[in-house]
């Protein structure tokens, strides 16, 4: 494995306050302890993060389960794999995220798989990830689906989630390495540490295939 390049901070260096966040990202996920444990180096960090992905992923007014599609366009975009080997709870508790859509995330315009709304916002998140030139009929297309609290929410959104991923896939982090022992959020297959090496060891490992045949297939 990789060196691993900022350490975790262990839980009895964290205040209370911090340690109940860390059990609740051991319970809940999205993010994982690691995650959380890296950036709890600067109570700031740690703090700004969890109460803007409480406040802008887990609440807010978008739906729940199009920002996680969005949050899982931009893992596969930046080949962010400890982020792209979690899963939202509350999507795939609502049927609204399975894996035959993750699949596909990368050809979703093409796709039968998502719904014209779903369209649109990944192509909102397409556009934020590639910084892609947009025009009238981009904003038209938004607009049909989407009111403008549902834009911003889901635009700061994105941005958030792409801005911390760029930065995490940096660091060599990976699941089930602190706070270990529980499954909360991890996608089909990933459920433990075992679990987790053999399907990364697979030919057929999201993140190899990306890597191999490029990402930005829908432009």
């Amino acid at each position: 494995m990789s060196k691993q390049r900022i350490s975790y901070v262990p839980l009895e260096k964290m205040t209370p306050e911090m340690r109940a966040e860390m059990e609740r990202c051991a319970k809940m996920g999205t993010p994982r302890p690691e995650s959380s444990a890296v950036r709890a180096h600067v109570p700031g960090a740690f703090w700004s993060f969890a109460n803007s992905w409480r406040d802008i992923f887990h609440t807010g007014v978008c739906d729940h389960a199009i920002k996680e599609l969005a949050r899982l366009y931009v893992s596969r975009s930046v080949t962010c794999e400890f982020c792209g080997n979690q899963r939202s709870i509350k999507a795939a508790a609502a049927g609204r995220v399975n894996e035959a859509k993750v699949d596909d995330l990368m050809n979703f315009e093409k796709s039968s798989k998502y719904s014209e709304r779903e369209k649109a916002a990944l192509a909102y998140a397409e556009a934020i990830t590639w910084r892609l030139d947009t025009d009238d009929k981009f904003w038209e297309r938004l607009r049909r689906h989407f009111s403008e609290p549902e834009l911003v929410e889901l635009g700061c959104f994105i941005a958030l989630t792409m801005g911390q991923q760029s930065w995490l896939r940096l660091l060599n982090i990976d699941h089930h390495q602190v706070m270990a022992g529980t499954t909360a959020s991890m996608a089909p297959g990933f459920e433990t540490a075992e679990a987790l090496a053999r399907a990364k060891a697979s030919e057929n490992y999201w993140a190899k295939k990306d890597r191999n045949s490029g990402k930005k297939s829908t432009v």
